[in-house]
């Protein structure tokens, strides 16, 4: 039977908060992973705390992303459990209040074809500090795992949704199983099984896998 995965990017399926590393080259890194912090443990409505921090961020050229990328790091065990779903036929699928200029590189890397993400608004190769197209937030994530689903033929209680903050809590509830990674308190308590290891792959006896 083919079963649906789908994970969360940033501090999931990566160690890093991306748009941190942004800022990092912006000099708003500590207001960011301020703000982040607070968005993640719940306290600030998502969508708004993203465009405070995007709005951080104008005036950085477009290439900082390439150097974000380079930084970025799977978080261990992620491209085993990736593989290992993948192997048993599983469908695996990314959504991310993260950004599509990072996400779809690593999708290509770890063979997977279905994300989404926020995308940076660029205007002459400088980041606006506006976010383009409709915001990824928590009940958009949600509506993504219901239609990569529904895509796909797959019944909404064989999905699987592995995410860590407070953003991800509707797409853990609209799977048939939510798992906290290493997650804020507020997830975890709302999961149905929390995880708290160094390696993404301990989720697989869960699966099943």
């Amino acid at each position: 039977m083919t079963r649906l995965l789908v994970l969360d990017v940033d501090s999931t399926l990566i160690t890093a908060e991306v748009i941190e590393l942004v800022a990092a080259h912006a000099g708003t890194q500590a207001e960011v992973a301020r703000i982040t912090e607070a968005a993640m443990r719940g306290e600030l409505d998502f969508g708004e705390s993203l465009k405070e921090r995007v709005a951080t961020l104008k005036g950085l050229r477009v290439s900082v992303l390439d150097d974000v990328l380079a930084q970025v790091e799977l978080t261990p065990g992620a491209a085993e459990l990736v593989s290992a779903a993948q192997g048993a036929g599983w469908e695996v699928a990314l959504v991310s209040g993260g950004f599509a200029e990072i996400v779809a590189p690593l999708a290509a890397r770890l063979g997977i074809t279905r994300f989404r993400a926020n995308r940076f608004d660029v205007s002459e190769g400088m980041l606006t500090g506006r976010t383009d197209g409709p915001v990824i937030d928590r009940a958009a994530k949600a509506e993504a795992l219901r239609a990569f689903a529904a895509e796909l033929g797959i019944a909404v209680e064989d999905t699987v949704a592995i995410g860590d903050g407070a953003n991800d809590l509707d797409m853990m509830a609209a799977a048939g199983l939510g798992i906290a990674f290493n997650a804020k308190p507020v997830v975890q308590a709302q999961a149905d099984i929390a995880i708290n290891e160094p390696r993404l792959d301990a989720a697989l006896p869960h699966l099943g896998l």
